[in-house]
């Protein structure tokens, strides 16, 4: 590096130089295009206490790009385009505004102070992690997943705005959900719901679940030894049919109590034949 060039660097200009080189794991340069630092390679900056990217502006980062770890309330001058994963987990963010738009691998902003998902990235590569935030809407999440997608241990009322597939699991654990409308119709992997004590229909509930349906610790009471919306779920999937078919269907082994509340709005929905109808049906073609 020519000296005579470092001498006439302002110290800030120095500084951006030293947090730059102590980061970047490949190499970086200065887009003359687009005036935004490009990374070839990985850029890993957690741990180091910041409150922001300290004035530097990023482009294109062709590899990982990890802030994890600092006191960030902004993702001000992130990059615009990440090859690899984009990791912002355990920071003070409030939104996602200046993320990455398109992310190849995984997107992780658990445990931020996040309580909206406006501005994330709306292609993700892998799975996408936003757990254990202030959430509660789903309204900006990408639509698309290739892996899990997981918004558990947050304040959700609602699954409008979920990515409609994942080709992973889903995780809505531990929220304050009153209806699964919004939730994908389809998931390669589980389908986790459990912890939503205001949860007590099925109603939205994907149609096509690949690995382990779990709705446990909803508290409706029933007489039998499994879960009832376990039992409604399984109906649902073994004749493919909706909710309110699929509750009528198993109608007799339901406690009268828990008829009540799970039925609510039933009669709008399904005349008294259909209901009769599918009563009937559950005699055929469901057993234990």
């Amino acid at each position: 590096m020519d000296l005579n060039k470092i001498s006439k660097l302002t110290d800030e200009e120095i500084q951006l130089i030293v947090f730059l080189e102590k980061c970047t794991i490949g190499k970086w340069t200065i887009n003359k295009k687009t005036g935004l630092v490009d990374i070839e390679g990985n850029f890993d900056c957690a741990k180091k206490k910041l409150k922001d990217f300290k004035g530097v502006r990023f482009g294109v980062v062709t590899g990982d790009f990890n802030c994890d770890d600092n006191k960030l309330t902004s993702l001000e001058g992130a990059p615009q385009e990440v090859g690899g994963s984009f990791r912002c987990h355990n920071n003070k963010l409030t939104s996602l505004v200046g993320a990455p738009q398109e992310v190849e691998g995984y997107f992780d902003c658990s445990y931020n102070m996040l309580t909206s998902l406006e501005g994330a990235p709306q292609k993700v590569g892998e799975y996408f992690y936003c757990h254990s935030n202030n959430l509660t809407s789903l309204v900006g999440a990408p639509q698309v997943v290739k892996g899990d997608f997981c918004c558990n241990d947050n304040h959700l009322t609602s699954l409008e705005g979920a990515p409609q597939e994942v080709e992973g699991g889903f995780y809505c654990y531990n929220n304050n959900l009153t209806s699964l409308k919004g939730a994908p119709q389809k998931v390669e992997g589980d389908f986790n719901c459990a912890q939503n004590f205001k949860l007590t229909s099925l109603e939205g509930a994907p149609q096509k679940v690949g690995g382990d349906f779990n709705c446990y610790a909803i508290y409706i009471k029933s007489p039998t030894p499994r879960n009832t919306l376990e039992l409604v779920f399984e109906v649902m999937q073994k004749n493919n049919i909706d909710y309110w078919m699929a509750l009528c269907v198993v109608k007799s082994e339901i406690d009268s109590e828990e008829w009540v509340v799970m039925s609510k709005g039933i009669d709008e929905r399904l005349s008294q034949d259909a209901q009769k109808g599918y009563s009937t049906l559950g005699q055929f073609n469901f057993s234990e």
